[in-house]
């Protein structure tokens, strides 16, 4: 396998610093690497397999002046917006974590494990968009079951880490919680969320839209249906948690009418996928939770049950690190197919 020039975007944020850490971790062939930010962040050092690499200032040109190969884009919708051009220009391909490409028709959406055949459309734009968070680990369980019944519709409720905020929400989980134990918690800091996240749930991850969902919610919508390229009926409630890392969600999947499903085949189809792990013991008090996916590249599912009413409809709980799977680690997955598509053309 040949080695490929490697920019990061967004070098010194928490997806940035965990896409260092995958990267290392799968022994990715990094020719070299070039960790790029915002001026104020220029000239920090980047620790990389046992080398220290300069963090470059994201510029118009920064790409062709160091041949870029592969760009992961983790700094902010607007900064994919105005740079993954130049990228793009350059003869890089870009891998976009953020929103912004996300539902352009000739941007594939990808989830390697769903959808890897999209990544071959990435030749129209040059660029290859990361889903949303919570509809990765989502969607990743939705395949799985789609494959042994077909999915009618879904509903789904999330319970987001803060994580999902980046750094300075889990920083501000951190401060409340010791705010809280200092009894100075009517003082503290809300900047991150809408409302205090310490000792709180809050039903509002991003904006209101029209329709009366959030933008988020939207997100988990639309996105599944480019990534399943199937109409299925969506409703979503995202909320924040107050925990670090790791998203959790509850899913009604319906199946077709007329469908008796059999839980021992959907078991069945959740295991042998790929990324997946079954936790599912509820008498003994084994089931995901995101002390169990922080700091690992699994979604994992249990709660497994058929609805009460109707044979057509189950029910499950899954979990998942929403700063790897749910953005670093299927990034690097996406570059992994990506090679692997090249090098066979």
């Amino acid at each position: 396998m040949r080695k490929y020039n490697v920019a990061v975007v967004g070098a010194t944020g928490a997806v940035g610093e965990e896409l260092f850490r995958i990267l290392e971790e799968v022994d990715f062939p990094v020719a070299n690497l070039l960790p790029l930010a915002s001026a104020r962040s220029a000239g920090n050092m980047i620790e990389f397999k046992g080398s220290e690499y300069k963090v470059y200032e994201l510029t118009n040109t920064v790409f062709d002046e160091h041949e870029v190969d592969i760009a992961f884009f983790s700094a902010g919708g607007s900064i994919s917006a105005e740079f993954a051009k130049y990228a793009v220009a350059s003869g890089a391909v870009v891998i976009d974590n953020t929103s912004h490409f996300r539902m352009e028709p000739n941007i594939p959406l990808v989830v390697p494990e769903v959808n890897p055949e999209d990544i071959a459309l990435w030749r129209e734009s040059g660029i290859i968009a990361n889903p949303n968070c919570s509809t990765i680990q989502m969607v990743q369980a939705l395949k799985a079951l789609d494959s042994v019944y077909p999915i009618k519709r879904v509903d789904v409720s999330t319970y987001q880490a803060t994580s999902g905020a980046g750094k300075k929400g889990m920083e501000e989980l951190v401060q409340q919680m010791q705010d809280f134990f200092a009894f100075r918690l009517d003082e503290t800091e809300i900047k991150a969320f809408p409302h205090q996240i310490a000792l709180n749930v809050i039903p509002q991850v991003d904006k209101a839209m029209p329709s009366g969902f959030t933008k988020e919610e939207e997100k988990m919508v639309y996105e599944t249906q480019k990534i399943m390229h199937k109409q299925l009926k969506i409703a979503a409630t995202c909320v924040r948690v107050p925990v670090l890392r790791s998203h959790s969600e509850s899913v009604t999947v319906t199946f077709e009418d007329g469908i008796d499903a059999d839980l021992d085949k959907c078991k069945e189809a959740l295991e042998n996928f790929e990324n997946l792990k079954v936790v599912d013991d509820l008498p003994n008090k084994i089931y995901p939770m995101p002390i169990i996916s922080t700091d690992t590249d699994y979604t994992y599912v249990g709660r497994l049950r058929k609805d009460i009413y109707d044979a057509n409809i189950i029910h499950f709980f899954n979990v998942a690190d929403q700063v790897r799977v749910g953005a670093a680690t299927n990034a690097v997955r996406i570059a992994l197919k990506w090679i692997k598509l090249e090098e066979n053309n």
